[in-house]
């Protein structure tokens, strides 16, 4: 059992694009893995599947003299090693576990398309675009970290802001940007922006500062 040229070329170009449109939500956001990323892992996988499954059959025969699709499986385990290649650690956070998801499913949508199975490869890359744009703003609104502004009175010596990004970063705080708003003798005032997630405990965090020898003074700029 064959496959026609035509087939094969529909299957090859469907695969191509459903992962152009993941990838496209992908580079929008400036991952590390984007539109060219995606369209390339769905394309190759459909290949894959489709030499698995009929690149290597007898000619003229309907019978597999082997597991079709054997080779494909590979790409299921093997696109984890693309996948951690965007995964980064920066601090207390992990960045990229979204876009290695993505590899992956794109993955299975080019093994779909290149098996013929073109309303699974269909549903899935509408399902997978639902859930990186609705389900982000969704995340945004109710489970994401709120902005704030600290304002900290410091000693101005060497080591000093190292010692305050530390404490927040045992409480999961990101830091955005510091400003020195003012230097006066051997102190020094700042206003730390920072992403507070939404299990951190406000109180907590302004106390754990306070305590830090350097330290004169930490309050919120603002209470959003």
């Amino acid at each position: 059992m064959g496959i026609s040229d035509i087939e094969l070329v529909i299957r090859l170009v469907l695969a191509g694009l459903l992962g152009a449109i993941i990838g496209l939500e992908r580079e929008s956001h400036r991952r590390p893995a984007g539109f060219r990323t995606h369209t390339l892992v769905s394309l190759g996988s459909a290949l894959v599947m489709l030499v698995s499954a009929y690149g290597l059959a007898p000619q003229g025969s309907s019978f597999w003299p082997y597991d079709p699709t054997r080779i494909a499986a590979q790409v299921v385990s093997g696109i984890g090693f693309l996948g951690a290649g965007t995964i980064l650690r920066e601090g207390p956070t992990v960045r990229g576990l979204t876009t290695a998801a993505s590899l992956w499913v794109v993955a299975g949508i080019g093994l779909a398309a290149g098996s013929g199975f073109y309303l699974g490869a269909v549903m899935t890359t509408a399902l997978a675009v639902v859930v990186l744009i609705w389900l982000s703003r969704v995340e945004r609104q109710i489970l994401s970290s709120k902005e704030s502004v600290l304002a900290l009175v410091v000693s101005d010596q060497p080591g000093q802001l190292g010692a305050v990004a530390s404490v927040l970063g045992r409480h999961g705080v990101n830091i955005r940007g510091v400003d020195i708003v003012a230097q006066e003798g051997a102190k020094a005032a700042l206003q730390v922006t920072v992403e507070l997630p939404a299990r951190a405990d406000r109180s907590r965090v302004l106390a754990d500062l306070s305590a830090l020898e350097g330290v004169f003074k930490a309050s919120y700029d603002n209470q959003s």
